[in-house]
């Protein structure tokens, strides 16, 4: 497998890589050179596992990827690793900001700021829909992070952050199909010490934050860590005369380190955070008709050459009241060779949000807010060796509990109507109004809707409930075959349960209209007007008084009409060529059913619970070629558990419509998709190489990773289509090295091929997408990094970084389905002209003085270089698209103190 494999995807990557190999060769050769002079001059490093863990570098650094302390250089395993130095000389502020220093990894904040997406290799869902938990596993100290509100942080006292690439089920159990983000903090110290941090920056940012630590006793350490982060929005709101896209945040993390003995060492956590801010501005990226009756009304909405002007439109403000805070407690224990390890943790997150859905200034969605309360405990047991003989194992287990409340308001403004009236005279070559539209359907139904339709606060009330049971037991064991040759083997059981509930009552008296029916009755109405020649209904009823069975015949047949009509207009193809479905008059409305009836779960046919288990494992082999280079095989599996839809487009499978029918339990208007997705089973073949000559790292990856399964999540203007991929693929090469040629200069390189691939993708949001590309998947990822650090005789250092990210361009989304009417091929066809691609250059420059303080200028995207993050059809607007934009140029100056 190894040779073909490498070589194949060497052959794939081509030109593409041709810069990372050059790279990689430079890196190569100069550290064989420098590593000859170090040795002539009798400078040998060393051992990494000597060298301070605060004060590593390159391969040298300690990780613990496999849940024991290896230096990178050892670990067997595709991992990225940013100290602490690198956090704050890059100013890298959250887990957003990790992406410009991690080629692999990509992070996005969308929505509010409870939601932020991680991709690894081009995988990743989650963010937006709290019943699908992210690909990407997120661990804070060992303590699993179930949902992005729970990851942001301003890093005060990290030591480290891991990215640890391709499945890692096998020891990270649950929900680790893709990879694992694993941040790690400094414990408390026995020698009393911290450091204290302020930085002021453009948008009036200002961020203060330390840590102070030190002994209590010889046995006991605390340490308290705390921050406030706060920044002006950098998009102005020309709609409520806000700023949004602000921070407005602040943390406090307590920590207790006790060592009774030289055995037993005890850590408790406690940390509490707090958002409240405005976030997050949205542009309109293609305006419709529906825009030009927002224009009419006198709202205002961006124009497209204003994408990048930071400059967005609501009549009311986009808030986040977000509070998450938790408990963890951590015990090891060593008895002789074995190491007993226990981590309990409690955490929960409430997050109160409301957004202007409509993204203008007119007030058509009047509100939609959300209130959300999830409460996770986690507990995680394991016993493993440190042996100096040929075997070392890992054994654990791990339990999860989660339970999810959330409700959501939708509702109509104050301009529904007016907008409503606009779109429908649109709509109909302006034949009908909303007035004229309300009289007619109250003369066909026999009810009277006139001033009923689009009337403020009528809303969808949503109520949505999701409890998760799960656990797993896993094991590891390393073989020593010789003294250069180590074979891992692991295996991990997994099984999850989860039971959901979803619920929503609808108000909305135009929503809850059966369009089809009351359509096919006026048709009715029509043919038997047209067969007798006369709309008079004094003659159509002497008629039918004088022709009893003739007139009987006539209506058998209307009404055979009208549900052949219904049954066709559910057929889209039908609709588009069958002249008995286009003279329904008030099918074009359906659009406008923006707040239908749900049909609850769970009911008597579906229910509302999945029930999942998977084995997985790790087979590797790694073998020493030198000292100095290491190189590895391994084929690993990742699994992680069906996903739930808690969104108001949760709707039963097309294989209960039967039994739902003969059970009467369907509602008007029903339709059919999905109320989960199921499970994502991941396998990668991944070959390494990892090279350390002391001045000179190399570390590359060559993959071939799948997902069978992949859970797509995808917006449609309205709620989230959840559907599983039939199989998604990337192949890829991984790539990074750190260069030391000369005293205080270091040079990093890391770049990411990846060549993806639905394989099979049948019943995506917007059709049939096989054998076609993933979108948001650059084929190049790269970043570039120099820091120099210059000391002076006095023992002052100047210190100056910079680094650029890259990444190529590529389409944003396969397709936008409010453009699937007209097929899959015009869905996605409307996304194709909106691309992406990264061109950010961030640098600073410190002075730091023997006393403990160092004065920091720093500048992130500093070119300005502004891209598109996202795109979804804009609710309630018809074939008109909107998106999120990235960040602005950001600089400040910063001052700490360590003591």
């Amino acid at each position: 497998m190894t040779c073909d494999f490498a070589g194949q995807i060497a052959g794939r990557a081509g030109r593409a890589m041709l810069l990372a190999g050059a790279c990689g060769l430079a890196i190569t050769i100069c550290g064989t050179a420098l590593a000859q002079e170090t040795a002539a001059a009798g400078e040998m490093a060393q051992p990494a596992d000597a060298a301070p863990e605060q004060v590593a570098t390159g391969n040298e650094i300690i990780v613990t990827a496999t849940k024991r302390e290896q230096t990178l250089q050892d670990v067997p395993v595709a991992v990225s690793v940013t100290s602490a130095k690198t956090l704050e000389q890059a100013q890298i502020r959250d887990l957003k900001d990790l992406a410009s220093v991690v080629p692999s990894l990509r992070v996005t904040q969308l929505q509010s700021s409870a939601n932020t997406n991680f991709i690894i290799r081009g995988f990743g869902n989650g963010a937006n829909n709290a019943g699908i938990e992210p690909s990407v596993g997120v661990f804070v100290d060992g303590v699993y992070r179930s949902r992005s509100a729970a990851q942001i942080g301003d890093f005060p006292d990290v030591q480290r952050i891991e990215v640890l690439r391709g499945p890692q089920s096998t020891l990270f159990g649950k929900n680790a199909s893709v990879g694992v983000i694993s941040i790690v903090t400094d414990s408390p110290k026995f020698e009393f010490g911290g450091n204290v941090e302020a930085s002021y920056g453009n948008y009036d940012a200002l961020i203060v934050k330390g840590v102070v630590t030190g002994p209590v006793s010889d046995q006991l350490a605390l340490s308290v860590a705390g921050g406030v982060n706060k920044r002006d929005g950098y998009a102005q709101d020309l709609g409520t005369g806000n700023a949004t896209n602000e921070r407005d945040r602040w943390f406090v993390r307590g920590q207790a380190l006790w060592e009774p003995s030289a055995q037993m060492r005890v850590r408790l956590i406690g940390d509490y955070s707090k958002i409240d801010e405005l976030c997050c501005g949205v542009v309109n990226l293609q305006p419709s008709d529906a825009t030009l009756a927002i224009r009419a009304l006198g709202g205002r909405v961006n124009a497209p050459n204003e994408i990048y002007d930071d400059r967005v439109y609501s009549n009311i403000d986009s808030t986040n009241d977000i509070t998450n805070w938790g408990l963890s407690g951590q015990i090891d224990y060593d008895l002789g060779p074995l190491t007993f390890t226990s981590i309990s943790a409690y955490r929960r997150t409430e997050a109160l949000t409301n957004q202007d859905s409509d993204f203008s200034s007119a007030d058509l969605i009047g509100f939609n807010a959300q209130d959300q309360s999830i409460k996770t405990f986690t507990q995680e047991m394991r016993v493993s060796t440190n042996l100096d003989g040929p075997v070392n194992f890992l054994l654990g287990g791990f339990y999860f509990n989660e339970n999810i409340r959330q409700s959501n308001q939708i509702g109509w403004g104050t301009q529904a109507r007016s907008y409503a009236d606009f779109v429908i005279r649109g709509l109909t070559q302006n034949t009908q109004s909303l007035p004229s539209v309300e009289a007619t359907i109250s003369a066909l139904t026999g009810t009277n809707y006139t001033g009923r339709f689009f009337t403020q606060g009528q809303k969808l009330d949503e109520r949505y409930r999701l409890k998760n049971e799960a656990y797993s037991f896993f094991g590891q064991a390393d073989f020593k075959v010789g003294d250069r040759i180590t074979v891992t083997g692991g295996l991990n059981y997994t099984k999850d349960a989860k039971n959901f509930a979803a619920s929503a009552t609808s108000n909305d008296a135009f929503a809850n209209l059966d369009l089809v029916q009351i359509g096919g009755t006026a048709l009715s109405r029509g043919f038997v007007s047209t067969a007798l020649g006369t709309t008079d209904p004094v003659v159509i009823g002497n008629f039918a008084a004088a022709n009893p069975t003739q007139f009987a015949a006539l209506q058998a047949q209307a009404a055979g009409f009208a549900a052949l009509n219904a049954n066709l207009s559910t057929d889209a193809a039908a609709a588009d060529t069958n002249p008995l479905t286009v003279g329904n008059p008030l099918l074009a409305l359906q659009d406008l059913q923006y707040l239908p009836p749900f049909l609850a779960v769970p009911n008597a046919v579906e229910a509302g619970q999945t029930r999942d288990d998977k084995f997985t494992y790790v087979v590797r082999v790694a073998f020493d070629l030198t000292d100095d280079i290491n190189v590895y095989a391994s084929y690993a599996t990742g699994f992680k558990a069906s996903s739930i839809n808690l969104s108001r487009d949760s709707r039963p499978a097309e294989s209960d419509r039967a039994a739902l029918v003969a059970g009467g339990l369907t509602v008007v208007n029903q339709t059919y998709g999905s109320r989960f997705a199921g499970p994502e089973n991941s396998t990668v073949y991944e070959i390494g190489l990892k090279a350390d000559w002391g001045p000179v790292t190399a570390n590359l990856a060559a993959f071939n990773q799948r997902i069978n399964g992949f859970q797509s999540n995808t917006f449609t203007g309205s709620g989230f289509v959840l559907a599983n991929a039939g199989r998604q693929s990337v192949r890829g090469l991984e790539f990074e090295g750190t260069v030391r040629p000369a005293k205080g200069l270091q040079i990093n390189v890391g770049m990411t091929y990846l060549e993806p691939k639905y394989d099979s993708f049948i019943l995506s949001a917007v059709g049939d997408l096989s054998k076609t590309r993933p979108a948001g998947i650059p084929a190049i990822s790269s970043t570039f990094a120099a820091t120099y650090d210059h000391e002076f005789s006095s023992g002052h250092h100047v210190i100056l970084r910079g680094d650029f990210h890259y990444e190529s361009p590529v389409q944003i989304i396969e397709g936008l389905p409010g453009f699937l009417d007209g097929g899959t091929r015009v869905a996605t066809a409307a996304a194709q002209p909106f691309r992406r691609e990264v061109n950010e250059l961030n640098a600073s420059i410190s002075w730091v003085l023997p006393a403990g303080l160092e004065l920091t200028v720093w500048g992130r995207n500093l070119t300005d270089a502004r891209y598109l993050l996202s795109l979804f059809d804009t609710p309630a607007q018809p074939e008109s698209i909107s998106g999120y934009t990235s960040q602005p140029r950001t600089y400040g100056i910063a001052a700490r103190y360590r003591f």
